[in-house]
């Protein structure tokens, strides 16, 4: 296949994007209520040891990406057998996140338009850009990044008048149980999810490189997801962010500065968008070259376009309405994801430590120099 390279600064944009994707419009660790930010920060946690696991396995084999060392050390039926779950599990969540914007754009901006339109506008967009490739697509997070923030940044800060500390209050108010009810959900979601960049990451130029991108990523994104979950907070109140559906388009739309600055819902529409572009984008690209390397395909582009397609039709069939998708993102995804996120990594870990072990015992001359870049 193609070798394309990135630098780990933009692993880290492209991976900060993802984990944005559609967690800060529709809101993450909601179980927890006013006590939301407490899950988010416990999900954080949770979630380093799993990084520092994503990171060893890549490590351990440098410039090979999951599917290869996979088959690699699983053998070519047994290796091919998990690759299909894991590209299952990236196609399901491009359809998943494609969904998540069609239904935003449904019922906030265009509640005429039949579903299917924003979804195959969208996705074939997110097709083109998995065609153009991971170095593309990771200059397109630089600049897209660079823009998120700065809306994040503004509109923080003419949201100020509309904060409320006192929703926030009292802290843990419902108990400890309670404020830490939504860190499966958070973990899952957008955390977990990082799972996909396994998938793409032998594009990465240095063979560390994956524990500076996955921990930078992670503290850095978790900031800004904990910033806006606290803001929302402050600006709806628990009861209000229970009962919308998007709780940063709701904020949002509170922002009225003189009559003048008002009506600036178009800002988490862009947000949104960038984010959702390579959050899908990412998803298409994991999947598909999970797909090729299963059936043989030197480059996975040529599967780009009916894999895309196919994921635009799950899309639309995935959900009855908006109710049905968000009782499945925060009732079913947790335990539908955890394996896919935790379990099943795990298990690959643990094998792949015990044979790189047995290698090193049975060349113990190699230890030094030989850390599975030979595989």
């Amino acid at each position: 296949m193609n070798k394309e390279k990135i630098s780990d600064v933009q692993g880290i944009k492209m991976m900060i994007m993802f984990i944005f994707g559609s967690a800060l419009v529709m809101g993450t660790g909601g179980e927890a209520e006013r006590d939301m930010w407490i899950s988010i920060i416990a999900a954080i946690l949770l979630a380093i040891p799993v990084y520092l696991m994503y990171s060893r396995i890549l490590t351990l084999f440098p410039g090979k990406d999951l599917f290869q060392i996979l088959e690699l050390n699983f053998g070519k039926f047994f290796g091919k057998l998990i690759s299909l779950l894991f590209s299952w599990f990236a196609f399901h969540l491009g359809a998943i996140v494609l969904r998540n914007f069609g239904e935003f754009i449904i019922n906030v901006a265009l509640p005429e338009t039949p579903m299917i339109v924003p979804i195959i506008i969208f996705g074939l967009l997110c097709i083109w850009g998995a065609k153009a490739g991971i170095e593309t697509i990771a200059k397109c997070s630089e600049y897209f990044l660079l823009i998120v923030m700065f809306l994040i940044i503004l509109f923080g800060l003419l949201s100020i008048p509309n904060m409320d500390m006192d929703n926030l209050m009292p802290i843990m108010g419902n108990g400890f149980r309670k404020a830490l009810s939504g860190v499966l959900s958070s973990f899952t979601f957008p955390f977990g999810e990082t799972i996909v960049f396994m998938m793409v990451f032998s594009a990465l130029r240095h063979k560390n490189s994956a524990y500076k991108v996955y921990t930078t990523a992670l503290l850095l994104s978790g900031i800004v997801v904990v910033y806006i979950v606290v803001r929302n907070v402050m600006v709806l109140g628990p009861a209000t962010i229970k009962a919308v559906y998007f709780p940063s388009y709701s904020a949002i739309s509170r922002v009225n500065i003189g009559n003048f600055l008002q009506r600036m819902e178009l800002a988490v529409t862009i947000v949104f968008l960038l984010s959702g572009f390579i959050k899908i984008v990412v998803c298409l690209l994991a999947a598909t070259k999970g797909v090729a390397r299963v059936l043989g395909f030197d480059d996975y582009r040529i599967l780009v376009m009916p894999i895309g397609l196919l994921m635009v039709n799950l899309s639309y069939i995935l959900y009855k309405d908006i109710g049905e998708m968000f009782d499945w993102a925060f009732k079913v995804w947790p335990y539908y994801a955890f394996p896919f996120q935790v379990i099943l990594p795990m298990m690959i870990w643990i094998f792949l430590e015990l044979k790189q072990r047995a290698k090193n015992k049975a060349n113990p001359t190699e230890v030094a120099v030989d850390d599975g870049s030979s595989g």
